[in-house]
């Protein structure tokens, strides 16, 4: 009897019960997974006894030990097995690696893994051997978890209140996680309101901050908020979808739908794969980062080991990339030994152009397929959406620069060298769009160069990306709406198309409401803390709401009403203004009639 025989004769006598025992798994698998979690947390977030760290070791092989199961289980009601192996790779190597480690140590008595650290005289480092297996679990967890996701066609809500909904979770999460004992240098963990400006912060992306990173938080703390930046940054949907497209079944067209409405992708059949070349994208651009800024530190700054430089590097080219700007430093990037490093100034200042630019445009500008097309066809054109946020962002750095040069040259570059002021002004440019670190005191400067640095975060980052702001698409269709209503066009063209009245519509919208939004919560900022000057409020309000992170130094001293004001400042400018309008209007039910037209005088 052959294999398939066989295999064929087992699945019909069993066929009977496979979805009995599916549904039970599926419910165990949740319960375990809410066990890993729970497990992990408890690990990290609090102090353990040698025998609780035994105890924690035991569960998570236990839990590592029903994955395997589950996924043989599944192996074994499947008709195609080639086919599952192959939809479920990363799972089979993770199990396969597992099943060995478990049986040397039932045979042998010792696990394989433990063994190779022993090999390469790691003996003494159990810890290591702790964190191999949590990563292991963690990724299975986060398989499973992702799995479930396929089931977000079921739930019975818009696309973009599920994109909310999502940033809800991740800060509520961070929140939680930020409170726990070990998560803070006194070990008494973050107070509820310090806690929740964090993660909202390094959720979305900003920046602000009302205690030092570099000395209020363990490196525990430090690590959970660049993890929460990282997520942020490319939104957890993403993490979720990415996730997903490892298991079988992968996701469904709501989820799909999300992905390429956050992506600004054309297709959406081509989402999946944009988010896959995306995600290696970037981690190939922070890995890059990494490297750079590793080698670019000042001799002079004291790191208390070489793991410490390795961390400091990852945690600033994370923060770049994803324009957070989070500073492992007391100071930012005014820190001693850092603030004149000019060349890890624009290696960063690089990180943060590349992040603002938005993920469809890297992928555009960088992608190997379209690397290879253009070097084959050169005169092909970059497409026009990669064409406005490049273009567009190039000039408003040139213009930041110019004016901040010329603004500052007796202020705060005074003292410096051409090449040296030449270079602040860059780096200032670029990271006023978005990004928020500093090089230079912000509470110092002009007030001039304070309005030119509103505006140039009231307009932010590019679509898709991981900055805020209104966006430079926005502002370039108004500009060029405004200089055509000037000419009596009748028409919107840029190169070569034409540019919808919806897209105008849209545009005009996000920038009512952006300032409607911005002006409305700076007269709140003025009435719960009355003792603070209108610029600084205004400032404070517009950084936030373009997911920013620069402050004139009033954060922490803000009431805790006004703390709350920026908090929402914050999330709104992450998820966008139009993206929270969208969730919470109701939709038309039918549009397809026109009344007479009016004729109004405007102006």
């Amino acid at each position: 009897m052959s294999i398939d025989s066989f295999r064929e004769k087992v699945n019909l006598k069993i066929f009977s019960s496979k979805d009995l025992i599916n549904r039970i798994f599926r419910f165990f698998s949740f319960l375990v997974s809410l066990v890993s979690i729970i497990t992990i947390v408890y690990h990290y977030g609090y102090s353990q006894t040698p025998e609780e760290k035994h105890t924690l070791l035991s569960i998570i092989k236990g839990c590592l030990g029903f994955f395997v199961l589950n996924y043989l289980i599944r192996f074994l009601y499947t008709f195609e097995p080639l086919k599952f192996f192959r939809e479920s790779r990363v799972e089979l190597i993770l199990v396969i690696i597992l099943m060995v480690d478990g049986i040397s140590y039932f045979v042998f008595g010792f696990p394989l893994a433990k063994s190779f650290l022993i090999a390469i005289g790691l003996e003494n480092h159990t810890w290591i051997y702790f964190l191999v297996i949590q990563i292991f679990l963690v990724i299975i967890v986060m398989i499973e978890l992702a799995k479930a996701t396929a089931t977000i066609t079921n739930i019975k809500i818009s696309a973009q209140g599920l994109f909310i909904l999502s940033f809800v979770m991740l800060i509520s999460m961070g929140a939680f996680l930020l409170m726990m004992p070990e998560m803070t240098v006194d070990h008494k963990g973050a107070p509820f309101l310090t806690a929740l400006f964090t993660s909202i912060s390094a959720s979305c992306v900003t920046g602000l901050i009302v205690v030092d990173t570099a000395t209020y938080f363990t490196l525990k703390g430090q690590f959970l908020i660049m993890v929460l930046f990282q997520i942020g940054g490319l939104s957890i949907i993403s993490f979720a979808t990415f996730f997903a497209s490892f298991a079988v079944g992968g996701v469904g067209i709501k989820h799909t739908s999300m992905i390429q409405d956050f992506l600004s992708s054309d297709s959406l059949m081509d989402t999946k794969g944009l988010l896959r070349q995306i995600i290696f994208l970037s981690i190939l651009i922070e890995v890059s980062g990494t490297i750079m800024i590793f080698m670019l530190w000042d001799p002079n700054l004291e790191f208390t080991s070489f793991w410490s430089k390795a961390f400091y590097s990852v945690f600033h080219a994370i923060s770049a990339f994803n324009n957070a700007g989070f500073s492992l430093f007391t100071n930012g990037l005014m820190e001693n030994g850092v603030q004149n490093s000019y060349i890890l100034h624009l290696v960063i200042a690089v990180l943060i152009f590349m992040g603002s630019l938005g993920f469809y445009a890297i992928r555009d500008l960088w992608g190997v397929k379209n690397m290879r097309n253009r070097l084959k066809i050169p005169w092909k054109k970059i497409k026009l959406s990669t064409a406005i946020a490049l273009y567009s962002s190039i000039a408003l750095i040139i213009i930041g620069t110019i004016a901040f040069y010329f603004l500052e040259r007796d202020g705060v570059l005074a003292g410096q060298k051409s090449v040296a002021a030449v270079i602040t002004s860059i780096f200032q440019s670029v990271t006023t769009r978005t990004a928020g670190f500093n090089t230079v005191d912000i509470s110092q400067l002009k007030m001039p160069t304070l309005i030119l640095i509103i505006f140039l975060m009231f307009i932010g980052a590019s679509s898709g990306s991981t900055g805020g702001g209104i966006k430079t698409s926005t502002f370039t269709l108004i500009l060029l709406s405004a200089y055509s209503t000037i000419r009596g066009k009748r028409n919107l063209h840029l190169r070569n198309n034409t540019i919808s009245f919806e897209l105008l519509n849209r545009a005009f919208t996000i920038f009512l409401f952006a300032s409607t939004f911005i002006l409305f919560s700076t007269f709140i900022l003025s009435i719960t803390d009355p003792d603070i000057s209108a610029m600084p409020l205004t400032f404070e309000a517009v950084s936030a709401f373009g997911t920013v992170g620069l402050s004139t130094g009033i954060t922490a001293s803000l009431s805790d009403e006004g703390k709350i004001v920026i908090m929402i400042l914050m999330f709104v400018g992450r998820i966008g203004t139009l993206t929270l309008a969208f969730a919470l209007s109701k939709k038309v039910v039918s549009n397809k009639f026109k009344y007479p037209k009016a004729h109004l005088m405007v102006g």
